[in-house]
């Protein structure tokens, strides 16, 4: 087993300087209940929020011979922009700008559904093995309605002997992403050999979040295994991850200022309130020019119906109160 020490870069902490709130992953389908299944951690009970990202779906690695890999049929979006990031495999991707792109492992495209947007995730016929996230930023409300865009980018790998970085968004250990946000954000992969261990520096004004996606991975006084999420409070300019298993570990580092506005999000819509989302769903039940079309999608169904409204008000995601989020 080596043990690398890694030269400092800098990172941000949890409710208590310095330490860390796991978040467990849940297992819902995506696209529908004949779909993949993969492990969500954003939003939950415990923290609707880190920084503007609002929602985390991780999954794989999937053999496609036997789960079918993904096919999600064109569907809408408000109010956010969505990041999808692959470790193996391909995403065709279509939507209602006109954009036909393919998502490629180490590869971001962020796509802006402000005022509203479509499209579709196809893995192609040479994926053998899916494996990636799929993550939501919320847009603030000065910027919620804003036009349709889409960007496509990759990061350099950067980094000192035994860590390897892939910053995708903001700026992280002298490797800034070109790619513009609404709010101050940071995305990067991070992969550690064996016995690694990284010091970051980071805007202590931001909240941090480290998906473990796989061996494990110490930070902020807890070990994290595949598919938990590290929460890490602002506060602390510097944290460090300790690659503790055996072989690479890979974490994904999210971070942002913290989000205060309230945030409405049902299915596919992030609104301001419950009128807002019940609005947005008649509009893409009825095809409304709102959302565009999708051209070029040939799955099995020609899109996504809304499911029915929940009987009782949806109601505001919040995160708790510092003094009252749960301890480690």
């Amino acid at each position: 087993m080596s043990n690398v020490e890694v030269d400092p870069v800098e990172l941000v902490c949890a409710h208590r300087p310095g330490t860390a709130t796991v978040l467990e992953p849940r297992e819902v389908p995506l696209g529908g209940p004949r779909a993949m299944r993969v492990r969500r951690t954003l939003p939950q009970r415990e923290r609707s929020l880190i920084g503007a990202w609002c929602f985390a779906d991780h999954y794989g690695p999937n053999e496609v011979s036997a789960t079918g890999g993904m096919d999600v049929a064109p569907h809408p979006h408000t109010g956010l922009q969505t990041a999808s990031w692959l470790f193996s495999g391909e995403i065709e991707h279509r939507d209602s700008l006109g954009t036909h792109c393919l998502i490629r492992p180490g590869e971001l495209n962020l796509m802006t559904g402000g005022h509203g947007i479509a499209h579709s995730e196809v893995s192609t016929r040479a994926t053998t093995t899916l494996h990636g996230v799929q993550l939501w930023i919320a847009l603030p409300d000065a910027h919620r309605n804003t036009a349709r865009d889409f960007h496509h980018h990759v990061p350099e790998v950067v980094g000192p002997p035994g860590a390897r970085l892939r910053v995708f968004l903001g700026s992280l250990a002298g490797s800034t992403s070109p790619v513009p946000t609404f709010t101050p954000l940071l995305g990067a992969e991070i992969t550690l050999d064996e016995g690694a261990r990284l010091a970051l520096d980071v805007d202590p004004s931001f909240e941090h979040g480290v998906l473990q996606d796989t061996g494990s991975t110490t930070v902020g006084g807890a070990e994290l295994r595949g598919g938990q999420l590290a929460y890490l409070a602002p506060g602390p300019a510097r944290w460090e991850l300790v690659n503790t298993g055996r072989g690479p570990a890979r974490v994904l580092l999210l971070g942002g200022t913290p989000f205060t506005e309230e945030l409405v999000m049902w299915w596919n819509f992030v609104a301001r309130s419950h009128e807002e989302i019940a609005a947005y769903r008649e509009e893409w039940q009825a095809g409304s020019a709102r959302f565009g079309r999708v051209e070029g999608y040939r799955g099995r169904t020609a899109r996504l119906p809304a499911p029915a409204l929940p009987h009782a008000r949806i109601r505001p995601r919040r995160n708790p109160p510092a003094s009252d989020a749960p301890r480690p």
